[in-house]
């Protein structure tokens, strides 16, 4: 069986290179179709993770390894079952970009038969965007204000309206903007959110990835409010203005992260609970619109590039195996 994954091989630099056959597993996937992720994917891609830092342990296909080039990433493969217990099915699985695999029945995700495959690639988004929201705490009735509307902003305000929040999407850009206006979402240009929230908002998420948003959204915040920060910055640097809102209005920054679920909740959710919730999301969020943009397997190095330019329009990436 010939094999073949993507490798990033220098800062904004990709190859499709062979690799021994699958070990083997519970079951062997034939990928149908991989997701580009815009968030830590992205930052591998440009170089702008320390090599040293390590992949997430709680997902056995990225456990080993840091991100010194080459290496292989990702985390969003969809494929159908040719051997093992799930024959036939369609599953979802956190396996880096790669044409057939092996893994483990319990870590893969079994996906509805309805559901197109490409749609199931945007499932770790809407866990992300679950978690965040979560995160977040009782929001019915607030005023929240989310920076950034790449797929991760635009899920996660679906899903913060959906629990009674008044959400403000803010996002530079004009195409993101006009994508999140046809989903119901009020959006607004970041430049106009202080004219927008008045005397502040109680709850800002910053999703945008840049590491200027936080600075400014911390003038957004009204007393005790909290920044619920769920962009990883990477290497990149993300100066905060501490002598000012932060401390005078005792302001909280606090992250969100997908890998674990936080203390306080454990009482009522798991990694399963979280996930099997996602699955169901699938089927209610309004995917296939952010769904823009797929590029054969084969031209993985045009599809970085075309995430990594910023092409107006392209919110989700990616690739599609034969």
């Amino acid at each position: 069986m010939t094999v073949h994954a993507v490798w990033f091989t220098a800062p904004r630099a990709v190859e499709i290179r062979p690799v021994p056959a699958p070990e083997p597993a519970d079951l062997l996937v034939r990928t149908l179709y991989s997701g580009i992720s815009a968030g830590t994917e992205l930052l591998a891609y440009r170089g702008e993770l320390n090599p040293d830092t390590e992949r997430d342990e709680t997902l056995s296909a990225l456990a080993d390894g840091g991100f010194t080039y080459p290496f292989q990433y990702g985390y969003s493969c969809v494929g159908l079952v040719e051997q093992g217990t799930l024959e036939g099915r369609t599953v979802f699985s956190f396996h880096p970009h790669q044409d057939r695999f092996a893994a483990a029945a319990d870590d893969v995700v079994v996906l509805p038969d309805h559901l197109d495959p490409r749609l199931g690639t945007m499932f770790p988004l809407v866990e992300t965007a679950l978690q965040l929201s979560l995160d977040a705490g009782p929001v019915f009735g607030e005023t929240v204000v989310v920076l950034g509307l790449g797929a991760i902003g635009l899920l996660t305000s679906l899903l913060l309206t959906r629990a009674g929040a008044h959400v403000v999407a803010a996002e530079p850009r004009d195409a993101r903007r006009a994508l999140a206006g046809s989903l119901g979402l009020p959006t607004a240009h970041p430049d106009e959110l202080a004219d927008r929230v008045g005397d502040g908002v109680s709850l800002l998420v910053e999703t945008s990835g840049a590491p200027t948003a936080l600075a400014t959204g911390l003038a957004l915040l009204r007393h005790e409010g909290t920044a619920l920060v769920g962009s990883w910055y990477g290497t990149k640097p993300v100066p905060l203005p501490l002598g000012e809102h932060f401390h005078r209005r005792r302001l909280t920054i606090r992250s969100s992260q997908v890998s674990t679920i936080p203390y306080a909740a454990q009482g009522r959710w798991t990694n399963a609970r979280r996930r099997e919730a996602a699955r169901d999301l699938l089927d209610a969020l309004p995917l296939r619109d952010l769904a823009t943009t797929e590029f054969p397997f084969e031209d993985a190095a045009e599809a970085y590039a075309t995430l990594d330019r910023g092409d107006a329009g392209v919110l989700h990436v990616a690739l599609r195996y034969k």
